[in-house]
């Protein structure tokens, strides 16, 4: 089988784009509002059709042919670092995309949310987003997926909802975890950490020998770019990172003390190829890192999600 085709809502710096066009989806369109973000869709990946947009003002009825819909709605309403007010916070975009998924009633959905979205409170909302869903013919479910499950060298728990058309979903299986470690800190990072010849390179990858915590986007409502809170920057220190900012360069020869990441590392770190460059200056760059969905997991979710699809297909040819 061929290529399927996708739309992606809330697409970020594409992470979880670039899982799914390995997993053999093919975008017909990616909304995003930051442009920052659309910058770096429209660097990598000249082709797409990025549209800088609310998702509020976006129209999928021109898409009914349309095999997937994803995307990673915005994590505040449920985040346990905001006030979890759920369907009350105006960033609430759930209803979006329940409205996008009638306009064009893909064969599936998959969508990402923090590990917030399953706490107790929230019940009765996910009882009604399941309730939706059903309405539209759809079978959904939900899983709390850990990155570092599926090879990404971070503590990064995520929950991915999928939603499929009940006379496909019985082809649909969720992914399980690899049989092995992913790469720690050091071993992942020691190349670009020595590739100014620093002294201490080798020394620091025998110290920074666990995954990393989950890397954090932060809110451009707040300064410039660190890793997070200060119980993650202490977890970073028994890594041997500095978490107080982000470096613009990996450190010199002779540079004494814990080095700071660079935007390429964290990428790195959050299952970016080396190749997919993050366009524009450190702090937006970093925001758009951080807030991504590591493109490994979203490769995962998506071959399983393909397989169900086009087995789906196969049978319906065969019968």
């Amino acid at each position: 089988m061929g290529k399927l085709n996708c739309i992606e809502i809330c697409a970020g710096a594409g992470g979880q784009a670039l899982g799914l066009e390995c997993a053999g989806f093919e975008p017909e369109a990616l909304i995003e509002i930051d442009k920052s973000c659309c910058n770096t869709l429209r660097h990598n990946r000249p082709h797409w059709n990025v549209i800088n947009a609310d998702i509020s003002q976006f129209d999928a009825t021109d898409y009914k042919h349309i095999d997937l819909l994803a995307g990673g709605v915005p994590c505040p309403p449920f985040s346990i670092a905001g006030k979890q007010l759920g369907k009350h916070d105006e960033r609430d975009l759930f209803p979006e995309a329940l409205r996008l998924v009638n306009e064009c009633r893909p064969h599936a959905v998959m969508l990402e949310n923090v590990r917030g979205f399953l706490n107790p409170v929230f019940e009765d909302y996910r009882c009604n987003l399941k309730h939706q869903f059903e309405k539209m013919g759809y079978v959904v479910d939900w899983r709390l997926l850990n990155a570092s499950d599926f090879g990404v060298s971070q503590l990064r728990p995520r929950v991915v909802i999928v939603a499929i058309r009940k006379d496909s979903y019985k082809y649909f299986t969720w992914p399980k975890p690899l049989d092995c470690n992913p790469l720690t800190v050091g071993e992942l990072l020691y190349d670009q950490m020595a590739s100014r010849s620093w002294k201490g390179a080798k020394k620091w990858m025998k110290q920074a020998n666990d995954i990393a915590p989950t890397i954090v986007g932060g809110s451009k409502k707040h300064g410039g770019p660190d890793l997070g809170p200060t119980r993650a920057k202490r977890a970073w220190a028994n890594l041997s990172v500095d978490g107080m900012g982000i470096a613009n360069e990996p450190p010199e020869k002779d540079f004494v003390g814990m080095p700071k990441l660079t935007v390429q590392m964290v990428a790195r770190i959050q299952g970016f190829p080396d190749e997919w460059h993050i366009t524009g200056k450190k702090t937006p760059a970093y925001r758009q890192v951080g807030n991504a969905f590591p493109p490994p997991v979203a490769r995962v979710v998506g071959e399983h999600i393909y397989e169900c699809l086009t087995q789906k297909k196969v049978f319906t040819l065969i019968g």
